[in-house]
């Protein structure tokens, strides 16, 4: 149950989102306010901009708004915001439904996703483990994924280099779900669960040692200023959801349903196509500006099998849906 003082501050924010839209363009039959994590630069935010593009080509009736940078709602918020109405649509981390939905943090168990292969399987709109979690959110939240946005795959960032499991014992590790601090413990580090738009000024005063992150947010958040180290690990899939209050969007008419669906499926598909290039252009922008290491098979190795332990407690934890997605991802 949501507490009053969070129910007060989710309704504050979508009166100050009102306000702001207030006096804007043109008014269309129904305002859709999308709160956004990171800047419109970013290939998720990029990726928004064109399903706005594609709707509002399509029908006078919808106007949509993006809200970039977390200026409405962190995303450890997003769940809560659009489930309850506060604000009609949303983008956030899979793992910040993971409190009402153990089973969305799949994709972050290490090397359970570890090929563009298995990402692909997985995350097919219609397979069986993708089906089982939209519908597990949309049953426990409220809230309706229209579509996954591929952010690419998990790296490391700290202040001394990182190689392998030894390496990040004792360190105090910036975590962004319950089960990548599962992953920290496993290495023997301190987890420390923390929005993505908390990382520049938590890196910047020390407040943590190392970070688990996405290659193209280390990019569009200028990560590199404030660490030295960047270690590809690459041990499991970041994915967002674009999702939208399920009360919204059975409000909106048959014919605004299905173009809001197609163009979902539309640029999911472009950014699902384009996101290991998107990942190689950042990596090559990112080469001067910070030391990345990068493993060998042997020092992979290290890692999964110091990480192995966190697959049986996801199991044993998450519940019969998360034991049906894994057990479909073991498939692969």
């Amino acid at each position: 149950m949501e507490t009053l003082g969070k129910k007060t501050a989710l309704l504050g924010a979508a009166a100050v989102a009102a306000f702001l839209t207030a006096g804007g363009a043109a008014q269309a039959d129904t305002a859709i306010r999308v709160t956004l994590q990171l800047p419109e630069t970013h290939p998720l935010g990029v990726n928004l901009n064109a399903w706005k593009g594609c709707v509002e080509a399509q029908t006078e009736e919808l106007d949509i708004q993006i809200f970039p940078s977390a200026q409405l709602y962190k995303d450890n918020q997003v769940p809560e915001a659009v489930g309850s109405g506060a604000v009609e649509m949303g983008t956030a981390s899979l793992t910040r439904f993971a409190g009402s939905v153990p089973a969305v943090d799949a994709v972050y168990v290490p090397f359970l996703l570890d090929t563009p292969e298995k990402v692909a399987k997985f995350t097919a709109p219609g397979s069986p483990a993708r089906a089982a979690i939209d519908q597990a959110v949309l049953e426990e939240t409220g809230a309706r994924i229209l579509w996954w946005q591929a952010f690419g795959r998990t790296i490391y960032l700290s202040k001394d280099p990182i190689r392998v499991p030894d390496d990040i014992k004792g360190k105090k590790v910036r975590t962004f779900g319950k089960l990548l601090g599962w992953t920290a413990e496993a290495l023997g580090a301190a987890p420390t669960l923390m929005s993505g738009s908390k990382q520049f000024l938590a890196y910047q005063q020390g407040a943590v040692d190392a970070g688990i992150t996405g290659l193209t947010g280390a990019k569009s958040r200028k990560l590199y200023e404030v660490m030295d180290y960047m270690t590809l690990t690459y041990d499991s899939d970041i994915e967002f959801v674009a999702v939208m209050n399920d009360e919204v969007y059975q409000g909106l008419s048959d014919a605004n349903r299905r173009i809001v669906d197609d163009c979902g499926a539309k640029v999911e598909q472009e950014l699902r196509d384009s996101v290991f290039e998107i990942e190689a252009e950042a990596l090559a922008y990112l080469r001067d500006k910070i030391t990345i290491i990068e493993l060998s098979d042997e020092e992979r190795e290290q890692w999964r099998q110091a990480t192995a332990s966190v697959v049986d407690r996801f199991v044993s934890e998450g519940g019969p849906t998360a034991a049906k997605v894994v057990e479909e991802a073991q498939k692969f």
